[in-house]
């Protein structure tokens, strides 16, 4: 296999790209399934490698956690992508309304082109890999930024993919915030962006000047509501682990929880014990992950230091029982931090968690909808009609009742946010459509009456329509 220089110039290797994809429109099952199998390949080889490097990049990231929390969705993704790539990509057959019979329609499914994906630091590489596989089992070619501030596993999975595929099917680019901006400012025939809020205004306002259309991946602040009917004990251990994994750097991590005014006490503690259950010997135990930078620390110590000076109730959980990691954050409670602190207005992404309490149902709701809508939402309770009302009473990307995270582990629901936490969905087919040009396709009948509606319009033309209305 012959491969381009990885350092040629960012344009060069899009060229290249755009170039193949326009010369090979039509790509075929076969060659689409190797691509996926070359994913499949790299990380049951050299996941073992990949996971060290994520491990360094994080100071303490445990490869168990890696090998759930990355490559056991990837595995899932991509076994699904090859059971039903060969499906999604047949043509659609379509109704054809009775004013254009005989003739017929059909929807065509054929690959964008060129897909740029810049991908998150905090799951290095199911964020990268898994919109990567997705673009290559629509027929795309893809072009993947990953983050400067997971190097060691960036630079591994750039060597990797490097050795699977030609520069003209995936070519990975390494850089900073300046490379990102230059690589979001190609005219990609799609682009695919994890990350904040913050960063996703840019990525979209550099691919709107080549009217590239977006799939944002954002974050927010995603709520936990519980209700009244909940068994504190059974939902504390849901929300820890949630809140917990990768020490809270997860998108649809819990932001806050809405809990019944009165059960605070009673929070605290099943919340207090599910924390030693997860992590015993507190914050320093080996799978709970480090926070991925000093720079990160310090912005989650100065949230709970600005809450705790604006009157909140911070409680420390899991006191370490060794030394660890510097950057192993002891997780926080917060209790009735007020609306103006950071840690309400900004998404916390680390192991504080606010706990906020509501007199009635309408409230918590109301509180939800008082801000952005959120990237997912968590709702706990044995009462169906009190659930029924959240969920028709909220907007959010996802949902999962009495657990977290787990909707975004289900194939056949898209994944995406809504306002502020994105915009777009992948996942199963809805992914596979992502990355699709669905083309409409029209096919006229030598039998045709479409003459019926050209001008001069006369008696004729009068009885046709006055016809049609009576039938639509």
């Amino acid at each position: 296999m012959t491969l381009t220089p990885p350092d040629l110039p960012l344009r060069a290797l899009f060229d290249a790209q755009f170039h193949a994809s326009r010369a090979q429109i039509d790509v075929p099952l076969a060659l689409r399934l190797d691509r996926l199998r070359r994913i499949r390949a790299l990380i049951d080889t050299h996941g073992a490698a990949l996971a060290e490097a994520v491990q360094a990049d994080f100071g303490v990231r445990s490869t168990r956690l890696t090998e759930v929390a990355d490559f056991f969705v990837l595995r899932a993704l991509l076994g699904d992508l090859e059971r039903h790539t060969g499906v999604w990509m047949k043509t659609r057959r379509v109704r054809t309304p009775v004013y254009l019979q005989p003739a017929t329609g059909h929807i065509q499914r054929q690959p964008l082109g060129v897909v740029g994906v810049i991908g998150p630091w905090n799951y290095p590489l199911q964020l990268t890999l898994g919109p990567t596989a997705t673009a290559l089992a629509a027929g795309n070619r893809v072009m993947l930024k990953p983050s400067e501030l997971t190097p060691h596993s960036s630079a591994l999975l750039a060597t990797l993919l490097q050795q699977a595929f030609a520069a003209d099917e995936v070519c990975v680019a390494l850089g900073g915030p300046d490379l990102a901006h230059e690589f979001a400012s190609l005219p990609f025939d799609h682009l695919f962006f994890t990350g904040s809020t913050a960063v996703g205004r840019k990525v979209a306002a550099a691919a709107a000047a080549n009217l590239t259309p977006t799939t944002l991946e954002l974050g927010g602040k995603s709520p936990c509501i519980i209700d009244g009917s909940a068994d504190l004990d059974a939902v504390a251990i849901k929300i820890a682990h949630g809140k917990l994994l990768n020490a809270g750097q997860t998108c649809i991590a819990p932001d806050y929880v809405l809990l019944p005014q009165g059960r605070e006490a009673e929070f605290e503690r099943a919340f207090a014990a599910a924390v030693a259950r997860l992590f015993p010997g507190g914050a320093a135990h080996p799978d709970f992950a480090s926070i991925v930078s000093d720079r990160h620390h310090a912005r989650l110590q100065a949230l709970v230091e600005e809450a705790r000076g604006q009157g909140a109730r911070v409680v420390e959980l899991a006191p370490r029982s060794g030394s660890g990691h510097v950057r192993q954050m002891t997780p926080v409670l917060v209790f009735q931090p007020p609306p103006s602190a950071r840690l309400m207005r900004e998404e916390i992404f680390g192991p504080v968690l606010p706990v906020i309490g509501y007199g009635t149902l309408d409230e918590a709701i109301a509180t939800v909808n008082a801000g952005p809508r959120p990237l997912a939402l968590y709702w706990f309770g044995r009462d169906r009609s009190s659930r029924e009302k959240v969920l028709r009473g909220t907007v959010s990307g996802g949902v999962t009742v009495n657990d977290t995270l787990l909707h975004i582990a289900h194939e056949n629901l898209p994944f995406g946010g809504v306002g502020e936490s994105g915009w777009g969905a992948y996942h199963g087919e809805t992914g596979f459509l992502r990355f699709t040009q669905q083309k409409p396709v029209l096919v006229q009948s030598r039998w045709a009456a479409a003459s019926l509606f050209y001008p001069p319009y006369g008696a004729t033309f009068d009885r046709v329509m006055g016809l049609l209305r009576r039938w639509l």
